[in-house]
C-alpha cells in the first residue's frame, strides 16, 4: 500500500474531491480531509478503503499511474563541482546508495556509493577520494521522463537505470528509484 501521505495527490491525479471519495470509500469526508491533512492517522481499514476507492476509480477512468502519481518529490542530489566526501556524507544522512548530480538545475550525472568504493579499491586514499570532485567520478545522468509517463515506461527504464529523473517543462520536478514503484504493492 502507498504512504498515507500519497492519498491527496492520488485524488487529484483523478481529478476527484473528497466528498468524491467519500461516496465511494464508505469512509466520511471529514475523515479523508484530516487523514490528507495528517491531524489524525487514519486505522488500517479507512486507509486501506480509501486506497481501494482510488484505484478502483482509477481502473475504471483506464488511468494507468503516470511518472507524477509515483515520484518522490524529495530530491537528495549534489551539484557536480562539490566533493566525494559531501556525496558520502548525503548518501549516509539520506539513506539513499546513488543520487543524481546537477550542474546548476541540469541534470548532468549520477554519483553511487560504488563509484566511491571504485576509486578507494584503485589505490586512492581516503582522504584524497573525499577531494576529488563529484564530476570526476560521475556516471552517465539518469534517463528524465515527464510527468505524464506511463509507470509501464519507468519500470522498463529502471531495469538499466538506477533512478529516474521526472520533469515538466524543463524542471526537475521528482525521482523515481525501485523502491518508489515496490511501494506501491
Amino acid at each position: 500500500m502507498p504512504e498515507v501521505t500519497e492519498i491527496k495527490r492520488m485524488r487529484k491525479a483523478l481529478d476527484m474531491t473528497q466528498a468524491q471519495l467519500c461516496h465511494l470509500s464508505g469512509v466520511p469526508q471529514s475523515t479523508i480531509a484530516k487523514v490528507e491533512s495528517g491531524s489524525i492517522n487514519g486505522s488500517y481499514e479507512t486507509v486501506r478503503r480509501i486506497f481501494e476507492a482510488l484505484s478502483l476509480d482509477a481502473d475504471r477512468k483506464g488511468r494507468s499511474r503516470k511518472a507524477k502519481d509515483v515520484s518522490s518529490l524529495n530530491i537528495v542530489s549534489i551539484q557536480a563541482k562539490e566533493k566525494v566526501k559531501r556525496a558520502s556524507e548525503l548518501m549516509r544522512q539520506s539513506g539513499y546508495s546513488q543520487l543524481p548530480v546537477f550542474d546548476g538545475q541540469q541534470p548532468v550525472g549520477s554519483v553511487s556509493e560504488n563509484d566511491v568504493l571504485s576509486i578507494l579499491r584503485d589505490g586512492t586514499s581516503m582522504q584524497a577520494a573525499g577531494e576529488l570532485s563529484i564530476r570526476s567520478i560521475m556516471n552517465e545522468a539518469f534517463p528524465v521522463v515527464s510527468e505524464e509517463t506511463p509507470l509501464e515506461t519507468i519500470t522498463s527504464l529502471l531495469s538499466s537505470s538506477k533512478a529516474v529523473l521526472v520533469g515538466k517543462k524543463g524542471r526537475i520536478t521528482g525521482i523515481i528509484t525501485s523502491a518508489d514503484v515496490l511501494k506501491l504493492f
